[in-house]
């Protein structure tokens, strides 16, 4: 009785916790969670078919129980007794090996469902645009491959299995209670309501604190994640105010152990009870059951059949009384999947997408004009925590851009923060969409292009040089899986890192850090542009690349990209004049239009806006040494 006080407890609090009762079935949700279930409809069958032979292996045993009191009180043969206790033995065995088996199944069609949903999520995500990432909250969108899709497993592993089992233990164990005492058999039921209400009303309570106590837990998490990264522990250290900081985090600490310490006593509280209350539905049974037997109208192996039974009933009754809303808890995590999986991606590639052609490759912006998506567009309020999605935008931040980059030229973008430049650098590797004109590359339009050729084609360089936290080898091999080693090596030869990963304490197996930042800025960058001359690409973005490095730095880095750009087309954002004097052309970026365009002797010459940044620049003393040394 106390086991089946723990689980009906577990499930109530659970199911309770899920989502919300009265929630409507939807059968558009039901027919896609029948679509995943197919591939995996013998095994749902065969676990279904066990669960209910389990059933009837349960129900058996308190009857031979009973027919073993019965021979013994009736001075039967002792073959007849040691016969019922070999098959009740035999039962046992039967029961726990289809025990093991189902056990088996439901692992396997659990699993497998887990497989399959978060699959179908990682790809669907993958597919999704730039904007995507940019609004939704990244916890979020793992929770969904993590808590959503594990909750909608239970609706086969748990839920499923325990309907079907306790549907058939329940008509069984009631058939077999009527048959031997109806009297009885109304007494427990009468008593049901005393075990079931309390379960439910503490379900609640339980799973309130068990709310509480995850959003303390997650609001800690949270802090400790971003404390804890190399930037956050940079920046506490630099501003923060360390008592402080740990007395808000010991504050939090204490609430959850407050509220463990008040779970802990209201389980037990709650166990208690219940154990009492199906103690004393036992002595009721015993009680009438003995009364009834020494008036000769009850054998007494059924008073013994019926104690056994009455443990079989409660527990199946009380788990089907929780059962809706345990299925409705897995029909929300199940909806929570799939309305990822709706959200529709921006860019798609076409049926016939061609690849770009072979040789030297030209990049043209023909008359673009683009506005960035709006949040409903894009994302979920769910996934970015907020109740409604921010419907503005749309407002076009390039107005009718057109240049030219010819096979091998390098294109400069200058210009005035926020004018539009990484915009221009995100449109051409397709990260977003024009709403007119077009993009080409080797004179296709980027749309027709095929993504895997993209890539092939088309390399880039940000100016955060993102790094996985993963090893030097990793890092590199991401550009081009099959590499040997000697061409890794000799990338990182023509970036300048050879002899700092030869220093490293494991060299090309040395892992970076999280984002890289066990490395330099400046190394960090020259790890990009390795990577970028292991994939060979055409075509090659730099995005300011050599933004926020040092004069030393930027020097390497240029060296580098010296290496990077030699015959290739290039299309380069810079910040700092300098690095673009040499480019075969220097558009001038302001408010998305191309306001001049030229060489860098000829802009000067010209007097206008680039004369003026660059004057700027000039006086500031930014940039000119690093021209020298590159």
């Amino acid at each position: 009785m106390e086991t089946t006080a723990w689980t009906q407890m577990y499930s109530v609090m659970n199911a309770q916790n899920g989502g919300p009762k009265n929630r409507p079935f939807a059968r558009a949700t039901l027919r896609r969670i029948a679509a995943f279930a197919r591939p995996h409809k013998r095994r749902i069958a065969q676990f279904v078919f066990l669960s209910i032979v389990t059933a009837l292996l349960a129900v058996a045993t308190p009857v031979l129980a009973g027919d073993v009191v019965n021979a013994i009180v009736g001075g039967d043969d002792q073959g007849v007794v040691v016969r019922l206790a070999l098959l009740i033995a035999l039962i046992a065995l039967a029961e726990a090996g289809i025990g093991l088996l189902a056990r088996w199944l439901s692992a396997n069609l659990g699993e497998g469902l887990i497989l399959d949903l978060r699959t179908a999520v990682f790809d669907h995500v993958q597919r999704m645009p730039v904007a995507f990432f940019t609004r939704t909250r990244t916890g979020a969108l793992v929770s969904r491959l993590n808590n959503d899709v594990i909750g909608a497993q239970r609706a086969f592993s748990n839920t499923l299995s325990g309907v079907v089992g306790n549907v058939v233990t329940l008509l069984l164990t009631l058939a077999v209670m009527l048959t031997l005492s109806w009297q009885i058999t109304l007494l427990a039921l009468v008593l049901l309501p005393v075990f079931v209400l309390p379960a439910r009303r503490m379900g609640t309570r339980m799973a309130r604190l068990q709310r509480e106590a995850a959003a303390h837990n997650a609001a800690m998490g949270t802090r400790m994640t971003e404390r804890f990264s190399a930037p956050g522990a940079t920046l506490i250290k630099l501003f923060g105010r360390p008592e402080d900081e740990s007395a808000e985090f010991a504050e939090r600490a204490r609430r959850v152990r407050d509220i463990g310490v008040r779970t802990a006593m209201s389980q037990s509280a709650f166990i208690t009870a219940l154990t009492l209350v199906s103690a004393l539905a036992l002595a009721l049974v015993y009680g009438l059951g003995g009364w009834f037997a020494l008036e000769g109208t009850l054998d007494a192996g059924a008073v013994v059949s019926l104690a056994l039974l009455l443990t079989r009933l409660y527990a199946p009754l009380t788990s089907l009384a929780g059962a809706r809303v345990e299925v409705m808890s897995a029909l929300v995590s199940f909806e929570r999947v799939f309305e990822v999986l709706d959200l529709k991606p921006l860019i798609e590639e076409k049926a016939d997408a061609r690849d770009v052609p072979e040789g030297p490759v030209a990049v043209e912006f023909d008359d673009v004009r683009f506005g960035y998506p709006a949040a409903d567009k894009v994302s979920l309020a769910s996934l970015e925590e907020v109740a409604t999605l921010d419907t503005r935008g749309g407002a076009e931040v390039l107005h009718g851009l057109s240049f030219r980059a010819e096979p091998g030229q390098t294109v400069a973008l200058v210009g005035s923060s926020g004018a539009g430049k990484s915009t221009i650098a995100q449109l051409l590797p397709r990260l977003y969409d024009t709403d007119s004109g077009t993009v080409r590359i080797g004179g296709v339009d980027v749309r027709d292009v095929r993504a895997g050729s993209m890539r092939a084609t088309l390399g880039m360089v940000t100016q955060d040089g993102h790094l996985f936290h993963d090893t030097v080898r990793a890092n590199l091999l991401l550009a081009r899986p099959g590499a040997a080693e000697d061409e890794l090596w000799d990338v990182l030869r023509r970036a300048r890192l050879d002899a700092l990963v030869r220093a490293l304490p494991d060299g090309l197996d040395t892992v970076v850090g999280e984002r890289g930042y066990r490395l330099s800025g400046g190394e960090r960058q020259r790890m990009t542009i390795a990577r970028l001359l292991l994939a060979r690409q055409r075509v090659v973005i730099l995005d300011e690349a050599t933004a926020h490095l040092d004069n030393t730095s930027e020097a390497a880095v240029q060296e580098a990209l010296a290496e990077a750009l030699e015959g290739r087309t290039a299309v380069v954002i810079a910040h700092r004049l300098s690095t673009v004097r040499s480019a075969d052309q220097i558009l001038v970026v302001e408010d998305g239009r191309i306001v001049e365009r030229g060489t860098h002797d000829e802009l000067v010459d010209a007097g206008g806006r680039y004369a003026e940044l660059y004057r700027t620049q000039f006086a500031a003393g930014d940039g000119e040494p690093v021209a020298e040394a590159a």
